[in-house]
């Protein structure tokens, strides 16, 4: 009988214990309707009034370190008239005496549609920490709008980001753009791919491009958002004839690569306050001997931890995922870049394409092997806490079908929309909040204190 009872006993432990590490996570409980949001209309985003106005404004930083800033605009006429000049300066002066910078001009056709005259104009030796005005446009039609440049890069340098994946332009796509806006920690948004769902329309529509741009604009036109391209930025239609890859974001969203010594716009670095932050490509080549693979491997080893400690990375297809959808459409890249991450200490990955929430453990997978099949995640201090906020509002709906059980690798998941925060602190802390769009009020749902993986690289608690 005693032999029963402490076989019955270990039974127990062993079964409390699976599933300790089984349902390790937590899996929300709150529910959102599953169905796709619906979408606003063309005519809710009209151009603005005037001849030749510039519209669909928005700003990235231009150059590696924070004193650039590329400004890019829209406009239906190319005359010479100015309207390709962009003028600028110091809040603390007049404005007596303007700076301005000439934009490099493009256009460009898809299948039946021809773009408006896209201006793209990158202004340098801007100075840390300071505001600026700048104008667009001509005569009665000239708009102006600010910004505020980073604090000097450093590694106490404290700032915070916004991060937003898959917006596209629904209602819900809305609600998110406005929480993040009614945040006024917000400085510059760090956003992993999936902008205007174009594609998800007839022919492609191209006009879902320029709603976009007007959409956005009250947030991108103000502060700059870090672009990271996803696979609806593709646009590849044998069908109708438009065989390059990315044709219209590259035409409409230029980013500082060339800085970065990249060879293309789809994979880049910046530097940020005290964040060095890595934009990648889930859908360009990243195997062996690619350009994107050799870059990547070269730009880790210029990432000084004395200097921007924080080190973040941008890619659009998350490499640990415990959704049905998209399920392991990350693994390849993740095989091909998880051991640098883990040796570089890379503190967090922000990836889209799943449209819901998701932030996992400090894992990582780098044993994997083809003989012995060796393929488990680990807890691993020196890993990235990989967060997946696919979760803007687009067209497409909530991804809703998580894996059961949680797997012991994710700590929270959610199906739902919204955005999250990334507010860093100091060289070592770092507050990161996830905002659940609910009754038109951001809720924060999920909240960490980050620790550095190169200063602190201690095991974090909610």
């Amino acid at each position: 009988m005693k032999l029963n009872r402490l076989t019955l006993f270990c039974y127990a432990v062993l079964l409390l214990s699976i599933f300790a590490v089984s349902h390790a996570g937590v899996t929300s409980s709150y529910v959102r309707v599953s169905e796709p949001s619906e979408e606003m209309p063309l005519e809710t985003f009209p151009p603005p009034a005037g001849l030749n106005a510039p519209e669909q404004v928005h700003i990235t930083q231009g150059d590696h370190s924070g004193r650039g800033m590329i400004i890019s605009w829209v406009t239906p006429l190319n005359v010479d008239d100015g309207s390709n000049i962009v003028r600028y300066w110091n809040a603390d002066t007049d404005g007596s005496e303007k700076m301005s910078a000439v934009a490099s001009t493009s256009t460009y056709r898809y299948y039946d549609y021809t773009s408006g005259y896209l201006h793209h104009a990158t202004i340098k030796g801007l100075e840390y920490d300071t505001k600026y005005f700048y104008e667009l446009g001509t005569g009665r039609s000239i708009r102006q709008f600010n910004f505020m440049t980073p604090p000097k890069v450093g590694p106490d340098v404290a700032y915070t980001f916004g991060v937003i994946g898959d917006l596209g332009q629904t209602y819900a796509s809305n609600q998110t753009l406005y929480n993040y806006m009614s945040n006024p920690k917000g400085q510059a948004v760090l956003f992993a791919g999936d902008l205007s769902y174009a594609d998800d329309h007839p022919n492609h529509d191209q006009r879902k491009w320029d709603s976009y741009g007007r959409f956005v604009e009250p947030s991108a036109a103000y502060q700059p958002w870090i672009w990271a391209a996803g696979n609806h930025e593709i646009d590849y239609a044998q069908s109708l004839g438009e065989t390059q890859p990315f044709k219209p974001y590259m035409n409409r969203y230029h980013v500082p690569y060339r800085a970065s010594q990249s060879t293309s716009p789809l994979w880049y670095s910046i530097k940020r306050a005290s964040a060095y932050i890595i934009v990648l490509s889930s859908y360009s080549a990243y195997d062996k001997y690619t350009p994107q693979n050799s870059w990547l491997q070269d730009e880790l080893k210029k990432v000084n931890r004395s200097e921007t400690p924080w080190l973040i990375v941008l890619v659009h297809a998350p490499w640990y995922n415990s959704n049905n959808y998209h399920y392991m459409e990350g693994e390849s890249m993740r095989v091909t870049f998880e051991p640098w991450f883990v040796e570089n200490k890379v503190d967090i990955v922000f990836a889209g394409h799943v449209h819901a929430y998701e932030r996992s453990e400090r894992v990582s997978n780098i044993k994997y092997n083809i003989t012995d099949g060796m393929s488990t995640p680990v807890k691993d201090q020196s890993a990235p806490v990989y967060i997946t906020i696919g979760d803007g509002g687009n067209i497409e709906g909530i991804a809703n079908s998580y894996t059961e059980p949680q797997p012991s690798y994710s700590a929270f998941r959610e199906a739902s929309f919204g955005h999250a925060m990334l507010e860093i602190k100091n060289r070592t802390h770092a507050h990161y909040t996830w905002h659940r769009n609910k009754d038109d009020e951001p809720i924060i749902a999920d909240a960490i204190w980050l620790k550095n993986r190169y200063y602190l690289p201690e095991e974090e608690t909610t």
